[in-house]
């Protein structure tokens, strides 16, 4: 059976990073899910490669077509931000391995979706200082920084990625991200350990 990783972790704890570096080890054959939001485009996202931008009415469209796979919704500063993940034939689960970014909610409901076999968690952790200079960090790059909003997620972060929810989803591993070669280093070695498995099950 194929696997899909899901990416999951607070803000700023290199999520993005991550999958990037994991899409360029072509070895994992790891096929990347783009999924959607209805928030702003950030400076130097690219529609299409971090996610598909689009707006509330076309969320409402593709669920009115029951094409939504998972829906996520934020109360933000700046109204509700919606990210999900679409059934638009971007994951076949028959005939490949795939890599998601996501949130615990994600992986439940992703989970629920094709079968608690087929979904694993890469669960990306780091000091909650850090974590906080490099928000502040990445905000400060955008034309428009959205401090408040910054502050409101990094909050949200403690209740929604709290121990009680990992164990519930029974999420032990937890990937350090201070190194990111150290780290990516330790996720490839275990995704092989998966697929060798997996494999070896056929």
């Amino acid at each position: 059976m194929f696997k899909i990783f899901i990416v999951m972790g607070k803000s700023a704890t290199g999520k993005d990073s991550i999958y990037k570096r994991l899409q360029e080890v072509l070895e994992l054959k790891l096929k990347s899910v783009v999924g959607y939001t209805t928030r702003p485009i950030r400076k130097g996202e690219i529609d299409g490669v971090e996610y598909f931008f689009v707006n509330e009415d076309k969320l409402m469209e593709l669920k009115a077509k029951d094409k939504v796979i998972e829906h996520r919704a934020y109360p933000t500063m700046h109204g509700i931000w919606n990210y999900f993940t679409v059934d638009d034939g971007q994951i076949n689960i028959n005939n490949s391995n795939y890599l998601l970014i996501g949130t615990l909610e994600t992986y439940e409901q992703i989970k629920n979706y094709y079968g608690e076999e087929v979904v694993a968690p890469i669960y990306l952790e780091v000091e909650d200082g850090l974590r906080l200079k490099r928000a502040l960090h990445r905000e400060q790059k955008q034309e428009n920084p959205k401090y408040s909003e910054l502050c409101r997620r990094f909050l949200a972060d403690e209740e929604d990625f709290s121990e009680e929810n990992l164990k519930k989803l029974e999420i032990h591993k937890k990937y350090e991200n201070v190194d990111i070669n150290i780290c990516l280093l330790q996720i490839i070695n275990d995704i092989k350990m998966i697929l060798d498995d997996d494999h070896s099950t056929r």
